[in-house]
């Protein structure tokens, strides 16, 4: 576009809009449940597989989808789009945010980030936060349509011609026999690192243990002694638990235990990442926000693998300044796989040594890029740079079968 554009272009409408459409998937889309926070407490425990990610299902048995996109409109004609989103977070862009950008330059995507976070002193963290990610995830959507470039080119990428994705298996029975056919699979599709969820806690006593012990060993002997493996506690375990866990997972050999503790016990990461020095990494952040909350994380060596959401954590913007501390602090950077397509981006943006591994959510992503028109999917266990405009947020009108614009009065 000319410069006599640039000059003019303004944010004339943010709207948030629900799409209904329906999801083939052989079998159960969600078989089973890992270990949660709230299981500690006995009545919060049978609450069924499905929790993150409810979906209803059709008369002919297929899976009613529901997702939540945010577009911001220009009255140049352009249209950023970020999503899918919670309702909870399009209530407070539209409530709280929107009002702010209204008017404002698209492209000037600093200044915006600015404006909402100095404008959101009580939401820091948390939804407010979750907000202003999307809102500046949709920008850098804009901004790339504007220049016709994929957002990672915008970045300074691509930094090299492929990136290993690993696939995490959130959702997927924990069955012995189910753990097996899911991983021989996934090393016969390329995957050259698995990541898997316990099913038990500390609550749970020494049956539990055995149990996530089993399934650790049910992963090593499926895939082989070359690939990496991964579990996640999910926030549930405590110290104690988590280095009983590792002595008894050393002969897995896994290459970290994922978030074993909940976000703000910074001091228990500390002690973990310590005592577990050169046996097993701790890797966490993802319930962190912004460069000052990793920041400190950090300086503090909590961990060792950090894995911020581009969706949670502030957006593109916010997540480039937090990929240049990890280089600083030479540590890795995996972002939360629930960002796929802007954590693709942000991943060819950076060199191997900060961000070596893309997470991919084999079921979650099946939903959550349902309505997507070019949706990132690996291919023998690589994903590659994305070439079209933007994050890659068109949709795809053929699987749309209703929309709804979300108004919060």
């Amino acid at each position: 576009m000319n410069e006599a554009v640039v000059e003019d272009m303004r944010i004339t409408r943010i709207r948030c809009v629900t799409y209904t459409g329906t999801l083939d998937w052989p079998g159960e889309l969600w078989e089973d449940r890992q270990h949660r926070p709230l299981d500690r407490y006995p009545e919060f425990r049978g609450d069924g597989a499905a929790f993150i990610h409810p979906l209803g299902r059709t008369a002919g048995g297929r899976y009613l989808v529901r997702s939540v996109f945010l577009h911001v409109d220009t009255d140049a004609g352009l249209t950023g789009t970020a999503g899918p989103i919670s309702p909870e977070q399009a209530m407070v862009i539209a409530r709280t945010k929107a009002p702010l950008l209204l008017g404002a330059d698209p492209l000037a995507v600093e200044r915006a980030w600015d404006v909402l976070y100095r404008a959101s002193v009580h939401g820091r963290k948390g939804l407010d936060m979750l907000a202003i990610s999307a809102l500046d995830c949709a920008l850098w959507d804009l901004r790339g349509r504007f220049f016709d470039a994929p957002v990672h080119r915008l970045l300074g990428g691509p930094t090299r011609p492929s990136a290993p994705a690993y696939a995490s298996m959130l959702g997927a029975s924990l069955d012995p026999e189910a753990v097996r056919t899911r991983t021989r699979q996934a090393v016969a599709e390329g995957y050259r690192a698995i990541k898997w969820f316990f099913g038990h806690g500390p609550a749970d006593g020494p049956e539990g243990e055995r149990a996530n012990l089993a399934l650790a060993r049910t992963a090593r002997e499926a895939a082989g002694d070359d690939v990496d493996l991964m579990f996640d506690a999910w926030m549930s375990w405590d110290v104690p638990y988590t280095l009983r866990m590792a002595d008894r997972l050393a002969e897995i050999r896994p290459l970290w235990i994922e978030e074993p503790v909940m976000p703000d016990q910074h001091e228990s990461y500390v002690e973990l990442t310590r005592r577990l020095s050169g046996r097993i990494a701790i890797a966490g952040g993802e319930h962190e926000y912004t460069r000052w909350g990793l920041h400190e994380l950090m300086r503090r060596r909590a961990m060792s693998v950090y894995q911020p959401d581009t969706y949670w954590a502030g957006g593109i913007t916010e997540m480039s300044k937090i990929a240049a501390l990890a280089s600083v602090h030479d540590v890795p950077l995996i972002p939360h796989g629930h960002s796929v397509p802007a954590n693709t981006h942000l991943t060819f943006a950076h060199p191997a040594s900060t961000i070596p591994r893309v997470e991919y959510l084999i079921r979650a992503n099946a939903v959550r890029q349902h309505f997507l028109a070019n949706p990132v999917r690996p291919v023998g266990g690589e994903i590659r740079p994305p070439e079209v405009a933007g994050l890659g947020m068109d949709l795809d009108e053929d699987k749309i079968e209703a929309r709804e614009e979300l108004v919060f009065d």
